[in-house]
Formats: C-alpha cells, sequence, structure tokens
C-alpha cells in the first residue's frame, strides 16, 4: 500500500515520545510526593511512639518512688514503733513523696480512648517498611543527585567553620586557664612560708587542681587540632566550590553544554575532602602511641 502524503510518521512518533516524557515525568513527581507524604508520617508516628515511651517510663518510675517511700515509712515505722517522735518526720516526709509520685503517676496514665503503644509500634513498622520499598522504587538520575548535592555543600562548608570556632574557642579558654593558673600557682606558692594549712595552702591545692584538669583536657580531646583540621577542610571546600562557580582551575577546561561533567568532577573531589576528614577524625580519636594526624597544625 502506497504511503500517504499527509502521513506524517515523523512528527507522531515524536508527540509520541513528548507525551511520553511528560507522563515519566508527572510519574515522577507523583512518586516524590508520595515519598515525602509517606516521610512526613513516619516522623509524626514516631514523635508520638517516643512520646509514649517517654510516658510510660516517667510513670514507672513515679510507681517506683512510690512504692520505695511506702516501704521505707512502713519499715522505719516497724522499727522505731517505741519511739514516735523518731519515725513521725520520715512518715511524713515519706507520706509526702507518696502522694507526690502517686499524683504524677496517675496523670501520665494512658488515658481512655487512647490507642495502645503495642498498636502504634506495630504501625510504625509497617509505615517504615513501606517507605524503605517506595524509596528502593524510586530512582533519581545522576543530574538530580548532582544538583542536591551541589545545594548541600553549602551547609557543611557552615557545618565545619562552626565546629572549628567551637573547638578553637575551647581550646583558647582552656590553654588561658592552663597560663593564668601556672602564674597563680607560683605566685602563691611564693608567699607561703609555714607549713601549716593556710589560704595559701588551699589556693594552691585548687588551682594545682584546675590546671591539672585543664591539661589533661586539651591533650586527650585536641580541641586545637580538631579546629585547624576543620578549618582547613573548611576552605578546601570553599575553594571548590567558588572554581567550580568560576569556572577556573580544574573546572577551566569545561564548556557551557558540560555542565555536568564539571558537577561530576566537583562532587568527587568534594567527597576526596570529606573522606580526608574524617580520617583525620578517627586519627585523632586514636591514643597518641598509635597513629598521629597527617599534616600535623603548625605550633601556636
Amino acid at each position: 500500500m502506497p504511503r500517504s502524503l499527509d502521513d506524517d510518521g515523523p512528527r507522531r512518533i515524536r508527540d509520541a515520545e513528548e507525551a511520553l516524557s511528560t507522563e515519566e515525568q508527572e510519574t515522577a513527581e507523583n512518586e516524590r510526593t508520595r515519598l515525602r507524604n509517606l516521610r512526613q508520617i513516619a516522623r509524626n508516628m514516631e514523635r508520638g511512639v517516643t512520646r509514649r515511651r517517654r510516658r510510660r517510663a516517667r510513670r514507672l518510675g513515679m510507681l517506683l518512688i512510690a512504692s520505695a517511700s511506702l516501704l521505707t515509712g512502713a519499715l522505719w515505722t516497724a522499727l522505731l514503733w517505741g519511739s514516735p517522735s523518731e519515725f513521725v518526720r520520715v512518715d511524713i516526709v515519706c507520706g509526702a513523696l507518696l502522694l507526690l509520685s502517686g499524683a504524677a503517676a496517675f496523670t501520665a496514665r494512658e488515658r481512655k480512648g487512647d490507642v495502645p503503644l503495642s498498636d502504634l509500634e506495630e504501625a510504625l513498622e509497617t509505615n517504615r517498611e513501606a517507605l524503605r520499598f517506595l524509596s528502593a522504587l524510586y530512582h533519581p538520575t545522576v543530574k538530580e543527585r548532582r544538583s542536591l548535592y551541589r545545594e548541600d555543600v553549602a551547609g557543611v562548608i557552615e557545618q565545619h567553620r562552626t565546629d572549628s570556632r567551637r573547638y578553637r574557642s575551647v581550646h583558647n579558654t582552656l590553654q588561658n586557664l592552663i597560663m593564668i593558673g601556672s602564674a597563680s600557682t607560683t605566685v602563691v606558692a611564693a608567699l607561703d612560708t609555714r607549713n601549716q594549712y593556710t589560704w595559701q595552702n588551699i589556693t594552691i591545692v585548687s588551682i594545682g587542681f584546675t590546671v591539672t584538669v585543664a591539661a589533661a583536657f586539651t591533650g586527650y580531646y585536641k580541641y586545637r587540632e580538631r579546629s585547624y583540621f576543620l578549618l582547613q577542610t573548611a576552605d578546601a571546600i570553599e575553594e571548590e566550590a567558588n572554581a567550580f562557580t568560576l569556572g577556573v582551575g580544574p573546572y577551566s577546561d569545561f564548556g557551557e553544554d558540560q555542565e555536568q561533567q564539571a558537577l561530576k568532577l566537583f562532587t568527587q573531589r568534594v567527597e576526596e575532602h570529606r573522606n580526608e576528614q574524617r580520617r583525620r577524625q578517627q586519627q585523632l580519636d586514636q591514643p597518641a602511641d598509635q597513629a598521629a594526624p597527617t599534616g600535623q597544625p603548625p605550633t601556636a
């Protein structure tokens, strides 16, 4: 059968591909929306289960206190039955504790109409399983994952800088305490000329104890090293982000049509910096005689 001149096959194929692409986009958006809603439901259920568990633990604790108060009062009364003046005061305290803990346990009880905790836990487990199954079915594209990673880099940089400032502040505080305490110990020791418990002796002991504790904390937690490495990693990641944005350095060879290749390289290099920071963190947590972090900070 001869083909009609009005038969525009390529156009129909193109329209079908566009319709299929639109349908796939709608399906992906529906999956994302469903996934977000399911995660929100799971978070709400987790908070509800946590509140119920805390309320049950609080009620159990109050019941234990009430039982202990009742038992203590009864035993104390039985032991000192012949001396009312001695056991009455203890019985008053035990009775007050019994009433207060009993009232607290009553307010923390499960109210009528509340769903049993076991049912909530079972529903939460079912929801988690559904969320796990849906997350396994939904696969964002590599472009989406890289774009999301690029947006998360700013938060990573700020977190490293915040931790670095915190460790630096702690290190400076302890270092100042060590220096001031050492100087004060020397001065107070020079003023003491008698071998007896004077205020000088007490001051020396107190300052010496404080300095020892501060030196121990500084040497064990390595605040200065943690601050240095976190700041170094933050600067390296910021340098990568600026180079990627301005198209310089290792990203200067990528054109406008090669954004995905540049983004791939950016993701790889940032991950290398973060992995290096994690290795340094693990080395800092090891004993000093086992490993020393690479690239030690310069001495102050």
